[in-house]
């Protein structure tokens, strides 16, 4: 009663309020109203990470193979004679198929190659389900180009954006671990052999230019006569130990390769110290906060600097996912994030969902088309990749 009491005595004093509220003729409608204010709105319904168990992918043996040839040429795009309808008709991978597939090959800095079969345990057909699938929708080419450059210290050297790599074979990459980098398998293998630097890669962080002073005097003096552009950065480069590609990418023959496996691991010779980005399990486009995905990474058009963008997903497999992101040649590689609500840590988490593979042109009716294609991270991928950067399954059961 105190309440409304103090409500009634402020609308006598005010005019103004009253005009404010015509149509409440006594207190007990404005308790109500009151009451109605009092209630605190209800939150929006956050997108949230799924809770899923994923399978364990080990290793079993590992074997020598004859040492690369390291002379085909980086390739920045992909071709290949499948479309979203082809890859949805195929037959899903038995389990045989899959041991097969997941074993992958290690291509050590001094030169040495090695195969490593894999044994696959907890997996289900109902692990990898196939999402409902939109209407397809073709890429637009042309218009305004949705890129975006990030310029300036303070977001290039700060998370998210510093997470982003580029590769000396021309592509990009994702920090996914303390001395690991997530890549594509075209950047540094062909489909038939390694590719020319793929020994020697490295791994390039963007920071800034260190300015010569031996004269603080003169610095200034030379400041004020000809200022130093701003933010100016460069690439320092960290040698790659090893690199880790799926035999599902190694098909032997260039023009038919395993689009879904187009992923690499690169582990680094020393750490980074850089914040990098948790790897998680694909969910469904229609999951995606807004139905949408990101990532950043150094396309060729834009020498020395970091192009982001987000854009709407589209159709999707079970392994790939089609989105129509404006890229250029050399953002290949680049881990496709999303940002949700993990509810196990009650906070918000970014994580990698997928890896940039580029440009996919094909067939289509007779008429050429073309898609930009993500790989998905499935729960087998994830925990490949994950056992590669923990180096056990322990720390890889929750995607």
């Amino acid at each position: 009663m105190q309440t409304k009491r103090k409500w009634g005595e402020a609308l006598r004093r005010s005019p103004s309020s009253m005009a404010s509220f015509p149509s409440i003729p006594s207190p007990l409608p404005l308790l109500s109203l009151f009451l109605l204010l009092s209630i605190p709105p209800v939150a929006p319904i956050q997108p949230q990470w799924p809770l899923q168990r994923v399978p364990v992918v080990l290793p079993q043996v590992t074997e020598d193979r004859p040492a690369p040839h390291f002379q085909a040429d980086a390739r920045l795009d992909v071709t290949s004679p499948c479309d979203p309808e082809c890859h949805k008709k195929a037959l899903p991978p038995s389990y045989w198929d899959l041991r097969s597939i997941l074993s992958y090959e290690t291509l050590h800095s001094n030169g040495r190659l090695t195969e490593t079969a894999v044994g696959i345990y907890g997996y289900t057909a109902r692990t990898q389900t196939t999402p409902a699938l939109p209407s397809r929708r073709k890429r637009q080419i042309f218009g305004h180009d949705g890129r975006f450059s990030i310029v300036g210290q303070d977001f290039l050297l700060n998370y998210p954006f510093s997470a982003a790599v580029k590769l000396s074979t021309g592509c990009s990459g994702t920090l996914v671990g303390d001395r690991h980098v997530l890549t594509a398998a075209h950047c540094v293998h062909d489909g038939k052999n390694y590719v020319k630097g793929a020994q020697k890669l490295r791994v390039g962080f963007l920071k800034p230019k260190q300015r010569d002073s031996p004269n603080p005097a003169s610095a200034t003096n030379a400041s004020n006569t000809h200022p130093s552009p701003p933010d100016k950065m460069k690439f320092q480069w960290i040698r790659a130990k090893r690199t880790h590609v799926p035999k599902g990418w190694i098909k032997g023959n260039g023009n038919d390769i395993g689009m879904d496996y187009d992923y690499a691991l690169l582990e680094l010779k020393k750490a980074h110290k850089r914040r990098h980005m948790k790897l998680g399990v694909s969910p469904p486009a229609k999951q995606l906060p807004g139905r949408r995905v990101q990532f950043s990474g150094y396309d060729n058009d834009r020498p020395g600097q970091l192009v982001y963008r987000f854009c709407r997903a589209g159709e999707e497999t079970p392994d790939l996912l089609y989105q129509h992101c404006d890229a250029q040649p050399g953002a290949s590689g680049s881990g496709i994030y999303a940002r949700m609500w993990d509810r196990r840590r009650r906070r918000w988490e970014r994580k990698v969902i997928g890896v940039f593979s580029g440009h996919q042109w094909v067939d289509r009716d007779g008429a050429s088309q073309e898609f930009n294609v993500a790989v998905r991270v499935t729960p087998l991928k994830y925990a490949q990749i994950c056992y590669w950067i923990k180096g056990n399954y322990v720390d890889c059961r929750e995607g």
